[in-house]
This record gives C-alpha cells, sequence and structure tokens, in this order.
C-alpha cells in the first residue's frame, strides 16, 4: 500500500517545453475512462473516500491521519488500496460508519430502488454469458452495498518522470485533457504507507518553482470541475462539508 502526495496546477501552452528544460523525460501517453462509485447518499464521498475503476482495475483512495495537516500546503495526500478484498472490506466498513446501524425508512427505501434500478441496468450492460467480477463491469458487490456511478469521463494522459540521482529523482508529472473540455497538471509522488513525508513535499514544491508556477490556493481537479458541471447538488454537499 502506498501514499500518493500530489500538487495539482494549471497548465500553459510551454509546459512540455519547461519540463524538458528541467531535465524530465516522457514516459509516454495514454487513454482511459474512469468510473467513480457511491451509495445514492453519498456515504463514501462525505468521507472523501473515492472508489474508481480504471480500465477494469479497481482503486480507493482514502484520507491519511495528515490529510488535514497545514504543512501539506497546495498538496494533497491519500492513501491508495489495489487490492480489491481489501477495498470492499474498506468500502462496507465506511458505508456502515457512515449510515450507522439504523437508517431511516424513507431513506432504505429509496436507496432500494436505485439499487434495483442499478440491477437491471447491469443485467443488460454485462455481455451474454459473461460472469459478474471484480475485472471491471458492474461486479456483484456493487449492488449490495448499493453503489452506482456517478461520474464516468475520458482522460488523455502525457506523463513525465524526473529520475536519477538529482534532488528532483522519482517525482511523476501527469498532464491530462478530460474530454469535458478541462485541462490540468499533477505534480506526484508516491512513498510507502507509513513513511515521512517531508522529503516528498520538498521535491514537489522544488519541481514546482523550477516550473515557474505560482499561487497560494489549490487548484481545483478533475472532479472538482466534473461535479460542479454536471452533478451540482452532489458537489454542493462536498463543498458544505469541506470536501471540495
Amino acid at each position: 500500500m502506498s501514499v500518493e502526495v500530489e500538487r495539482k496546477f494549471v497548465c500553459d501552452a510551454n509546459i512540455q517545453d519547461k519540463l524538458r528544460e528541467i531535465g524530465a523525460v516522457c514516459v509516454g501517453q495514454c487513454q482511459f475512462e474512469d468510473k467513480y462509485f457511491d451509495t445514492p447518499a453519498h456515504h463514501l464521498t462525505l468521507r472523501d473516500v473515492w472508489l474508481r475503476c480504471r480500465q477494469g482495475s479497481w482503486e480507493l483512495k482514502c484520507p491519511t491521519q495528515e490529510s488535514g495537516n497545514p504543512e501539506l500546503g497546495l498538496c494533497s495526500r491519500y492513501r491508495e488500496i489495489t487490492s480489491l478484498p481489501e477495498i470492499i472490506a474498506k468500502v462496507e466498513a465506511v458505508i456502515k460508519e457512515s449510515s450507522g446501524d439504523e437508517k431511516h425508512d424513507t431513506e432504505q427505501a429509496e436507496e432500494q430502488k436505485k439499487a434495483d434500478r442499478y440491477d437491471q441496468r447491469a443485467a443488460t450492460e454485462m455481455k451474454p454469458g459473461k460472469k459478474e467480477s471484480g475485472e471491471g463491469g458492474f461486479p456483484s458487490w456493487l449492488g449490495k452495498l448499493n453503489l452506482l456511478p456517478f461520474a464516468v469521463f475520458t482522460t488523455n494522459r502525457c506523463s513525465f518522470r524526473l529520475d536519477g540521482d538529482t534532488d528532483l529523482g522519482g517525482v511523476r508529472v501527469d498532464l491530462d485533457q478530460a474530454d469535458f473540455g478541462f485541462c490540468i497538471g499533477e505534480i506526484e509522488v508516491l512513498v510507502p504507507d507509513g513513511e515521512e513525508m517531508h522529503s516528498a513535499l520538498e521535491k514537489i514544491e522544488r519541481t514546482a518553482h523550477r516550473l515557474g508556477l505560482s499561487g497560494d490556493k489549490r487548484v481545483p481537479g478533475k472532479m472538482n470541475v466534473y461535479l460542479q458541471r454536471y452533478c451540482p447538488e452532489h458537489f454542493k454537499e462536498l463543498f458544505n462539508a469541506n470536501i471540495l
């Protein structure tokens, strides 16, 4: 299990040239589709927990104890879980903690209706003869936990790395173009869970400085913009809860 420390930034037309000037090497381009899931009552996202399926691979991003640490500044920090059994166990625990042992009858009925609609959609979208599994599609555990897709979008990504013995070694920079007309850059360092994050923050800040990035406010990411445009009520809930 690893922890992702990253800083988002607004891309300009010369960003790739700037990256090469500081020694970054392009490691490839790719396109992928992301699907994000939550319960109708938003039990996960209201806890800043993000369940994602990217090209059939599942990942859960959870806040760490240090996520509210002022030392993070313009950076964010999430624990990444990629083992499906661990993902399911963590999601179940978060939903149970968030919803409590008892639910109001109206909420329970509404969730059941949405779960029924989900099961119908899943049945029609699954190919004949294809078994439900954790590899993609609509696995059965999603329906059992009343998890529905609330955001689906495609991203074109160009990735750079800064490696070697320099003070910026181990830094990854992703330049993303989402299919809803939004561009964003991310400076990222992965550290093993439990290790000191100070060196990761220093690398990110040095990279940002050498790229000429400025500003004292966090830049909204793809999910912020997507929800604000297409799911305004969901966005409002998360904004009021200080998640976004």
